[in-house]
């Protein structure tokens, strides 16, 4: 089977692509803004109203590999598309909604189309000359951040100067116009995996998994840690896992080959993936607070909700900026330069948050140097996947790297909260989070970050093996300097 080749088109298909990974983020943060009014827009209890956020989160863990694994089977840009549908749909449900039940639904359906982001990136792998592959590989990559760096300030102009049904309706259109670019700029690539059958048992044993894990990495503060649901939920992904496992390395075609993932390479990105999710998502649970804590109590700003939006907005678009330079970087130094680069900037945003959170500006100043680390890291960690699997895993690779990342970002938020929930003081009859606690949490966000750098750090450099045939044999990341 022979490697596509690059098509005149490459520069559609990676604008095209970057707007469908933002998109895919800006649905993830679109009800960020309408937290607080939840309830009362859905008539149901605070905790009923959490499951809009809690459900994207497990559809989107159980879909995103699924997805990936379908688009090597039967073609990428086909997957691409299905994913745009649920995201219509589901934008769609949700502006319809009055009641927390619909509203959940859509939710679950724009779940499903962030799968689009893993297809992207596999696909230009088949689609993008290789001198342009790293750089696109970056932005793609970056997208994901990008959209949530972007989504929430654009999220609360519209909530707090239109109905928030028009934010709904606006993904939709938006949806729509990327499944229409999809399907005029993104040719039809033959299936890298094509003949192999779908793993359907290994994919129920994954959701089975996941669904338990990230259940209980989300409302297990909600629901006590010790408490016999929780305990009960991890118990049931300990098994599920582990049995999922057993059956993928005797399946001949699994849905993601462990053996493959067990390779160094691959096994310690995946790792530092998980290490940066957290570290990313620590800085925009604690940053959006501070600058709206009341400024009575010393250290918070007194921001609306729509003005942190916009002192945050300058970090997604610094993603933007630093991920081509991080292409660069990686095709003159290799990918491993690049993520170790990008976590050692993450963790010097978190130094420069703890000296410099007592105005907007420096809180501002911060976070663009933790997301200009998260753009380097982010798009360093699908090269150095692509670079270490066949061209028939590509996509379901990419797939488990971006669940990997998930699963950092959930632990995350859940640690994060876990400290920010036990350092408080008392005001007005209120309990907040202590000045401590944020602090505490920013001095987590560091450490975490500086751990991910050893990881990445002891990632070996790739070994090319010959193989007989070009549809066993990974395609490399172009590099002057092997990493």
């Amino acid at each position: 089977m022979e490697v596509p080749q690059p098509t005149a088109r490459a520069g559609g298909v990676v604008a095209t692509l970057a707007l469908a990974g933002t998109t895919a983020a800006i649905m993830q943060t679109l009800v960020t803004p309408l937290i607080a009014d939840l309830p009362r827009i859905l008539h149901t209890t605070s905790a009923n109203a959490a499951w809009v956020i809690t459900v994207t989160l497990l559809v989107a863990g159980v879909c995103v590999p699924v997805v990936g694994r379908l688009g090597d089977l039967v073609g990428k840009r086909r997957m691409l598309l299905a994913c745009s549908v649920p995201l219509v749909a589901g934008s769609i449900v949700c502006a319809l909604s009055s009641s927390v039940i619909p509203m959940i639904v859509g939710r679950g359906l724009q779940g499903m189309g962030m799968g689009m982001v893993p297809l992207g990136i596999a696909l230009l792998r088949d689609v993008v000359p290789q001198e342009k592959l790293s750089s696109s590989i970056a932005l793609v990559s970056a997208s994901m951040g990008i959209g949530g760096g972007l989504g929430l300030p654009i999220a609360s102009a519209v909530a707090e100067y239109a109905s928030w049904r028009v934010l709904f309706w606006g993904s939709a259109i938006l949806a729509a116009a990327i499944a229409v670019m999809i399907w005029a700029l993104i040719p039809n690539v033959p299936a890298s995996a094509k003949g192999q059958r779908f793993d359907a048992p290994g994919a129920i044993g994954l959701a089975i998994g996941l669904v338990s894990l990230l259940l209980a990495v989300s409302k297990g503060a909600d629901w006590g840690w010790s408490s016999a649901t929780t305990i009960a939920l991890f118990a049931t992904a300990v098994i599920a896992l582990v049995a999922w496992a057993c059956w993928e390395l005797r399946t001949r075609e699994p849905i993601v080959d462990l053996r493959t993932t067990a390779r160094p390479r691959v096994l310690l990105t995946n790792l530092a993936s998980i290490f940066v999710g957290f570290g990313m998502y620590a800085s925009m649970l604690i940053v959006p607070q501070l600058l709206q804590y009341p400024t009575a109590t010393g250290y918070g700003l007194g921001q609306s909700m729509l003005a942190a939006g916009l002192w945050m907005a300058p970090g997604g678009i610094m993603m933007m900026i630093v991920s081509p330079l991080g292409g660069k970087l990686t095709n003159a130094r290799g990918p491993k330069v690049t993520l170790i680069s990008g976590i050692l900037v993450l963790a010097a945003g978190y130094g420069a948050s703890l000296a410099l959170m007592g105005s907007a500006w420096g809180l501002m100043l911060a976070l663009m140097i933790i997301n200009s680390g998260v753009g380097l890291a982010y798009g360093a960690m699908p090269a150095l996947i692509m670079g270490s699997v066949p061209l028939s895993e590509t996509a379901a690779a990419n797939g488990f790297n971006t669940l990997m990342r998930s699963i950092g970002t959930s632990v995350g938020a859940a640690v994060i909260g876990v400290v920010l929930s036990q350092l408080t003081l008392t005001m007005g009859g209120h309990t907040l989070t202590s000045e401590d606690g944020f602090r505490t949490g920013l001095m987590l966000g560091a450490g975490i970050a500086l751990l991910a750098a050893l990881i990445a750090a002891a990632i070996p450099k790739a070994r090319p093996t010959p193989t007989p045939d070009a549809s066993s044999a990974p395609a490399r990341i172009p590099t002057t300097q092997e990493n």
